[in-house]
């Protein structure tokens, strides 16, 4: 979502100022353009040079630098951002954006613009809950500038509290989320995500290879674009994503009941999660033991939860996936039809860079009106936009719905 995205980072004078070099790194790699503004006070923590070498553009520091150089930059670089990144925002450029001040390049530039802002606070704890402070952020939500909580951990100072600079991946997430068309607004997403688990004993269990990722996702990507996302995971090793509600559950049996407790409250259903078809009969109380010897496991037949949703659903969207080994779009028409699906997601694991583990996709979709669409191989962030993307404009072409 960051591609040929032009984003102007600026940085103040506070020891969390070393971390912008790995946020211009990432921004850069997920596509951006950008373009730093330093404050005299955090060219003293990092050499202008470091971020001049990362994000390969003249780094501004001073306002009164020739015009040649840098062109009007107050005004030039709040025509040329598509969005505004302050990270580290000490406690001083926080009270002065709420001030109205501008007495330096970065706080006239902030003020000359009217783009999309990120404010990533980072702070002495104590400096952090000072009443002034915490009004300054009020009072720059109130004006629509969107402000992150600050981490919580060890400080420069050696005290431990709130007032870390936020870690570097969610700046990234909030900086999508900010530039992204918020085009599910008013729509309540339930996503479906990973591998269940189905106990043998108490260490052993049978589960599959999936690793949640286009799950997490796609609930990421309905986060972004506005929708109140309610996410039911198996276990994975992913961190949550930042949506409202998470429901973390272990087995079939746990999902379907998570599932059943609030499909009804949901416009959208995305079934993305590797759920087990069957689950051992019984569960040994104690582990089975090597000598004794295990001459069969007898499965029974876990619920189908996304048949039953199926059957039972009078509104909303439903969407399922299909994982296959051999004669695949064959087989997802078939589950689409049979499980009553508005669309259903395709995907094989014969294809290279498709299916479990793997950070990059190949999906098929196809919806209940015939529509058929194979998109080449992606990541699975770009996978999940596609997704939502033939999500919207099956929404449009069914019309009106309750929600």
């Amino acid at each position: 979502m960051l591609k040929n995205k032009k984003i102007v980072l600026g940085i103040t004078g506070g020891i969390a100022a070393y971390k912008a070099a790995e946020l211009t790194r990432v921004l850069i790699k997920a596509g951006a353009q950008v373009r730093v503004i330093m404050t005299r006070s955090a060219t003293e923590f990092i050499g202008p040079l470091t971020l001049q070498t990362l994000s390969q553009n003249t780094v501004y520091t001073d306002i009164f630098a020739p015009v040649d150089q840098y062109d009007m930059a107050h005004i030039a670089l709040a025509d040329w951002a598509d969005a505004f990144v302050i990270a580290p925002a000490t406690g001083n450029i926080i009270g002065k954006i709420a001030s109205g001040i501008a007495d330096d390049l970065l706080s006239t530039t902030l003020m000359a613009q009217n783009k999309p802002t990120l404010i990533c606070p980072a702070m002495n704890d104590r400096m952090l809950a000072n009443p002034v402070v915490t009004d300054n952020i009020r009072k720059l939500r109130a004006f629509g500038y969107t402000v992150m909580e600050s981490g919580v951990g060890e400080l420069a100072c050696k005290t431990s509290g709130s007032g870390r600079l936020p870690a570097i991946a969610e700046i990234l997430d909030a900086v999508e989320s900010l530039l992204t068309p918020k085009d599910f607004t008013g729509e309540h997403l339930l996503i479906t995500a990973g591998p269940t688990e189905e106990p043998l004993d108490p260490v052993r269990y049978i589960t599959n290879l999936s690793s949640g990722k286009m799950g997490y996702a796609l609930a990421t990507a309905a986060h972004h674009r506005g929708a109140k996302v309610t996410l039911i995971s198996g276990p994975t090793k992913l961190a949550a994503p930042p949506v409202e509600r998470i429901i973390f559950v272990r087995t079939a049996l746990e999902m379907y009941h998570a599932v059943m407790d609030h499909y009804s409250k949901a416009t959208v259903i995305i079934k993305a999660a590797a759920v087990a078809d069957y689950r051992p009969k019984s569960m040994a109380s104690e582990k089975i033991k090597k000598d004794k010897g295990l001459s069969c496991i007898e499965l029974t037949r876990n619920p189908d939860i996304i048949a039953e949703i199926g059957a039972k659903k009078k509104k909303g969207v439903l969407v399922g996936f299909a994982m296959e080994t051999q004669d695949l779009l064959a087989n997802a028409r078939q589950k689409l039809l049979k499980k009553n699906m508005d669309m259903i997601v395709a995907n094989s694991l014969r294809e290279e860079g498709a299916g479990f583990q793997t950070d990059t996709n190949i999906i098929t979709i196809i919806d209940k009106n015939g529509k058929t669409v194979k998109l080449d191989k992606m990541t699975k962030k770009d996978a999940a936009h596609r997704i939502l993307d033939h999500v919207k404009t099956f929404c449009k072409k069914k019309g009106p719905r309750e929600k």
